[in-house]
């Protein structure tokens, strides 16, 4: 047995127990194998409480800048990759702690004061998920970024635009791309009020009550750049809601970009084969050698169930907890750590690749014609002639029906035979039929007009600078 006190779970909280921890039970307890990345958050935690407890008087100035010292070493021992993990130190904080008082001897045995690992915990993983946070923000300005600029140079390519998975009515393609940039606008929205309710300070809280030391948490929590202190006691040890608020913030994103994924696998397939993507973006098969297989965009849409998974999981993990602190809450690290990597990876990858589509739009343009796509302007060129848009509507689908049957378009069926079906359609009904007409005819805010997509377009990159 280690003769490091901390090495010792008995010795580790108290001389109360009477016997050592099994090794089943330290494998089963112990969190250092996926908690050690909050290190750094650890650290700098540590820095701030240390220096508050010194400025207050709690601890002298020597051991202050004694564990100021100790953690510096520490860190760097971290980041060099030769600091030892220990497993029977069961997690981030008792490691660091052990190692920091072989360092420096009593005072690092000090900067526990006024603190439990409930709070230094909480702080550990708001301060960790605010930096994550800020890294997502930025990788959503880039996967915005890398539509619009597709989308630029695309706002005269028409394409299909669907309901039902069926031909609907011509659209841009860069406006079909500019939905998901809203999308992703909405998302960086939601994303910068999470963080609002992430970046409040537990630490001060101790294990539940509260300390009678005389902290000054204000202190703290400007040091480490956070907006405000919880402000009770209970709820700041047992708070999980930001955790649970992030992952539901994720699960919405991973859906858009699930949506996205969903339609570049139908894009890239030959029954549309409206785009190609780079080599890099694809896979083979081990028997099909024809094949070319979109498996990123695959793999992204099968990767938001595993996001929307750890938010079910973590919902579920909080259910039944009563106040205070339960060991339940160390099962809120893995899945958070697991969801801010993967959204991470996926967004980062997803912007890439869309940076790097091929447009196939004579493919595009010839599967809005199959679809009879002006058969609604049609409709509204009779209504603006004075006809009711029911009538309307009857006679354009007797014209869809035979341009059917005579597997031709709208735009080529004789003029004399459209106005048959209603005396109202003249000369110029042939200007609505074109799908480009059509597209253009469509000029209302927000709509799929050239002028207005390239309006958009300005907007968007004025936004994201």
């Amino acid at each position: 047995m280690s003769n490091d006190p901390l090495a010792n779970k008995a010795q580790a909280w108290s001389a109360l127990f009477s016997e050592p921890m099994s090794e089943l039970v330290q494998r089963y307890t112990a969190s250092v194998g996926f908690d050690r990345r909050l290190w750094r958050a650890d650290i700098d935690g540590s820095l701030a409480h240390a220096e508050m407890l010194a400025a207050q008087g709690v601890i002298s100035a020597r051991d202050g800048a004694d564990i100021e010292r100790g953690l510096a070493q520490i860190a760097g021992e971290i980041e060099r990759g030769e600091f030892e993990w220990k497993l029977e130190l069961e997690d981030v904080h008792l490691n660091i702690e052990a190692r920091l008082t072989a360092l420096v001897g009593d005072a690092g045995k000090r900067l526990h004061t006024g603190r439990s690992r409930n709070d230094q915990v909480a702080t550990d993983i708001r301060l960790w998920l605010r930096g994550e946070i800020d890294g997502l923000a930025a990788l959503l300005v880039a996967m915005q970024r890398a539509l619009v600029e597709l989308a630029a140079g695309h706002t005269e390519t028409v394409m299909p635009g669907f309901t039902h998975l069926q031909v609907a009515q011509p659209v841009s393609f860069a406006h079909h791309l500019l939905a998901y940039v809203e999308m992703f606008a909405r998302d960086a929205e939601r994303l910068a009020d999470v963080r609002k309710r992430v970046n409040v300070l537990p630490l001060g809280a101790a294990a539940l009550a509260g300390t009678s030391y005389p902290l000054d948490r204000e202190r703290v929590a400007r040091r480490l750049g956070f907006d405000a202190i919880c402000a009770n006691s209970l709820d700041a040890v047992s708070d999980r809601d930001f955790a649970i608020e992030f992952a539901a913030w994720a699960s919405i994103c991973m859906v858009h970009v699930s949506r996205l994924a969903e339609e570049i696998v139908l894009w890239k397939s030959q029954n549309f084969d409206f785009i190609d993507l780079a080599d890099r973006y694809c896979t083979g098969s081990s028997i099909m050698p024809q094949k070319r297989n979109p498996d990123v965009a695959e793999l992204a849409r099968g990767k938001s169930g595993r996001v929307i998974g750890h938010l079910m999981g973590l919902l579920t993990l909080m259910k039944g907890q009563p106040l205070t602190y339960n060991k339940d809450n160390q099962e809120d690290k893995e899945p958070l750590f697991d969801t801010v990597d993967t959204l991470r990876d996926t967004l980062r990858i997803m912007a890439e690749m869309a940076g790097g589509i091929v447009v196939k739009a004579d493919a595009m343009e010839r599967a809005a014609r199959r679809g009879y796509a002006t058969a609604t302007d049609l409709a509204d060129y009779l209504v603006k002639k004075g006809v009711p848009f029911r009538d309307a509507h009857e006679a354009v689908a007797h014209a869809v029906k035979i341009a059917l049957q005579r597997g031709v378009d709208l735009a080529e069926l004789p003029l004399d035979l459209l106005q048959s079906l209603h005396p109202s359609i003249g000369d110029d009904a042939q200007q609505v039929l074109t799908l480009h007409g059509s597209m253009h005819a469509r000029r209302v805010a927000g709509g799929t007009a050239p002028e207005q997509v390239r309006a958009q377009i300005a907007r968007h990159r004025a936004r994201l600078g």
